[in-house]
């Protein structure tokens, strides 16, 4: 198991490091992954998901001092959020900064989610660098829960396919989205 762990952890980093893009376990859904600082492969993202360049996608970091590094000014109320709450969340804040353009809204915006998930924290730790990650779907098609659910045109799309938790059964499903505004205040985007 452990050498199956790493052995997907190698080839991830070097389809990352490439500018391709993974179909990997996250700390909710199966998603497709690439290189956040990358333009090119995040237009890959797009174009397998046929999904609108206006629409921003969700990155993933390990930790506080990566999210610091690619959203500027960080609302100390996050952080207190971040350190009580014990499932996955997604915070949208009002500047994303050192992303690929296609990343951010066209407003500027980034949703990141600081994730607590072994092989996605893992993988982000010997990146260096957050992790797209949306929905392993063609968009507007339903989200698939878990790997089995995952339809062939994506995966036969992707660069490569982890293959860690691949037999899981579970039914995940998205996180909830929080948006912060410049004055602090909030709007729930997704519960």
């Amino acid at each position: 198991m452990i050498r199956k762990f790493e052995e997907d952890i190698e080839n991830a980093l070097r389809i990352l490091r490439g500018g391709g893009v993974i179909l990997y376990p996250t700390d909710t859904v199966w998603g497709l992954g690439c290189d956040a600082t990358n333009g090119d492969a995040v237009k890959k993202i797009f174009k397998i998901k046929s999904r609108q360049e206006e629409k921003s996608l969700i990155i993933l970091v390990n930790g506080e001092e990566m999210l610091g590094r690619y959203v500027k000014d960080v609302p100390e109320i996050v952080y207190e959020i971040i350190h009580i709450n014990d499932k996955p969340l997604t915070v949208v804040y009002p500047r994303g900064r050192n992303l690929a353009d296609d990343v951010c809204s066209k407003d500027g915006s980034v949703a990141v989610r600081i994730c607590n998930d072994e092989f996605c924290n893992e993988l982000i730790t010997r990146f260096r660098k957050p992790i797209v990650s949306t929905s392993a779907n063609i968009s507007g098609k339903p989200t698939p829960s878990n790997f089995s659910e995952i339809g062939e045109d994506i995966r036969n799309a992707v660069d490569y396919i982890v293959k860690f938790r691949q037999d899981e059964t579970e039914r995940n499903t998205s996180s909830p989205v929080i948006r912060f505004f410049p004055d602090g205040t909030f709007k729930i985007l997704r519960k």
